[in-house]
């Protein structure tokens, strides 16, 4: 039977098979940092058992853990202190504008949106057609407005100087309800662009620094099983040598 190779464990002080430790220096360094930390003593060939190993391990995977959960509360209060301080809100902008619209707004667009369509239009030929026929064929000997129609052109030019300022308001009025529309957009893309911002940072820190811990935490979890592997194939040769010297001893009884 092969003779095994004792050695000091640095940690606890105990004796250990040489294959059942690692020494410091083949140790990732953070992981060497965490165990020099507690034992400022050792040295490069200091001999460490899995077992103490294991727990230094486990501490240096709770430490990314940890130093992960930091970064995350970071950049959760970061979005948080810029969420607070948008005072913007939206608001309904039609609401807004008729809270404010006074009687004589409200006749200026009835009277831009009665006379911009058919209904006018027919309704004012109609008009002018009954007029001027009604002074033309005189029934009954009554006639007010005698050819050329001088008081029916008082009445158009009347109507259209009334009218005008009429439609003028209303267009105003419709450049002010959209200049309020476009400053309520402005204030939409502004906070949308905001948040946008601040989803591009934490999908970022998610896949750069998330990821680098989870490659850390993989990389040790890697080392674990390396070396459970290892300890695995010592257990092996020395059941296979165990079996064969027991072989060997029966055959030398018979």
């Amino acid at each position: 039977m092969v003779e095994e190779e004792y050695l000091i464990d640095a940690v606890d002080g105990k004796k250990k098979k040489l294959a059942e430790g690692v020494f410091l220096s083949e140790l990732n360094s953070r992981l060497r940092q965490i165990i020099l930390h507690d034992h400022p003593n050792l040295t490069a060939q200091s001999f460490i058992s899995y077992p103490n190993l294991a727990k230094y391990r486990l501490l240096f995977a709770q430490q990314v853990i940890d130093k992960a959960n930091r970064k995350n509360d970071f950049v959760r209060e970061t979005v948080f202190d810029v969420s607070k301080h948008q005072d913007y809100q939206a608001l309904d902008v039609q609401e807004e504008w008729d809270s404010k619209v006074t009687f004589g707004q409200k006749v200026a667009d009835l009277v831009a949106r009665f006379g911009g369509s058919w209904t006018f239009i027919i309704s004012f030929v109609l008009l002018m057609i009954v007029w001027m026929a009604f002074n033309v064929i005189n029934p009954f000997g009554l006639s007010f407005d005698a050819y050329p129609f001088i008081l029916l052109n008082l009445a158009l030019s009347t109507l259209a100087a009334i009218q005008a300022p009429l439609i003028m308001m209303s267009q105003n009025r419709a450049s002010d309800y959209d200049r309020l529309q476009a400053k309520n957009d402005y204030g939409v893309n502004r906070k949308s662009e905001e948040g946008i911002r601040l989803l591009h940072a934490k999908i970022d820190h998610l896949v750069l620094q998330d990821q680098s811990d989870l490659l850390e935490i993989q990389k040790l979890q890697t080392e674990m099983l390396a070396d459970i592997t290892a300890q695995l194939d010592t257990l092996e040769r020395n059941y296979q040598v165990l079996s064969e010297s027991l072989k060997n001893k029966e055959d030398k009884v018979e």
